[in-house]
């Protein structure tokens, strides 16, 4: 059995700037609701998905605005896409799907604690998104991300293979090269190739000598990375906090309860509300 987790907010995101836009009868735009909609039907369609969730950024704040000002927020969002995000998770609930509203904590961190609580009681957990952020998750082929778009699937060796660090190090990464979807403006001179070598031998932060002539990895201006390194630790050990991800979200739900049954009563008026066919739906 596997457990096919979502990140809702991609999944609204992509459908926004990737479909056409669609009104309501009532004439609001739905048009990343209904392509939400329908992704997530062709989701549930693959014959290996019996147990399936979906978490949302409720609101984009979370409680990492709290620790750096400078962390991603919702300034910005096209108006037409933020008044969808409630309509989104109805759509999703609608269709069947557990769906996890995040205000707190993120939607990664529902994730990324879904994976941690069920990984042992599943065949494969399956973290259904491109973010960078979950490679952090991936436990050899347990645990694994999806790229839906690009239909590619990152196991342990894909993220050596894409990263040339093993999943726990990846928030260390992003520490040191940043993260600009998330405000993360990572360490000055510390670029991919840098951190990936003398990750892939300190694996984190704390084991980095400060000194570069005790380093035992060749990297190029290692005296210049040593001491941005060095001058900015602590912005170093913050970034890091803010890329890991929280393993402890209070989510409710038994694996049983993860189980998918087909859509809801409300499926047939939610459909009527943005103007979408329900017997599109009718093989769920």
């Amino acid at each position: 059995m596997k457990l096919h987790l979502v990140d809702g907010t991609f999944e609204l995101f992509r459908g926004f700037f990737g479909s056409p836009p669609a009104k309501a009868p009532d004439g609001r735009e739905v048009g990343a609701s209904r392509a939400l909609l329908r992704s997530m039907a062709s989701l549930i369609r693959q014959p290996d998905v019996t147990h399936v969730a979906i978490a949302f950024d409720h609101v984009i704040e979370s409680f990492r605005n709290e620790l750096f000002a400078g962390y991603k927020t919702g300034d910005g969002i096209e108006p037409t896409l933020y008044q969808q995000f409630e309509l989104a998770e109805r759509a999703a609930a609608a269709l069947g799907m557990t769906v996890w509203p995040m205000v707190e904590f993120e939607a990664d961190d529902a994730l990324a604690s879904a994976a941690h609580r069920h990984r042992d009681a599943c065949e494969q957990v399956v973290l259904c998104s491109p973010d960078k952020d979950l490679c952090q998750c991936v436990t050899g082929e347990r645990v694994v991300t999806e790229d839906r778009i690009r239909k590619t699937v990152t196991d342990e060796p894909g993220v050596w293979k894409r990263f040339g660090v093993g999943p726990p190090s990846i928030p260390d990464y992003l520490a040191l090269v940043g993260d600009t979807a998330d405000g993360i403006p990572g360490i000055p001179r510390w670029g991919a190739k840098s951190t990936a070598t003398v990750l892939a031998r300190y694996h984190h932060l704390e084991a980095i000598p400060p000194d570069p002539n005790a380093w035992d990895v060749k990297v190029r201006g290692a005296a210049t990375l040593a001491a941005n390194l060095e001058a900015q630790r602590e912005n170093a050990l913050l970034y890091r906090h803010l890329a890991t991800l929280r393993l402890d979200v209070p989510l409710t739900e038994t694996l049983a309860d993860l189980a998918y049954h087909g859509p809801t009563n409300a499926f047939v008026a939610l459909c009527e509300e943005i103007g979408e066919r329900p017997d599109r739906f009718e093989d769920l």
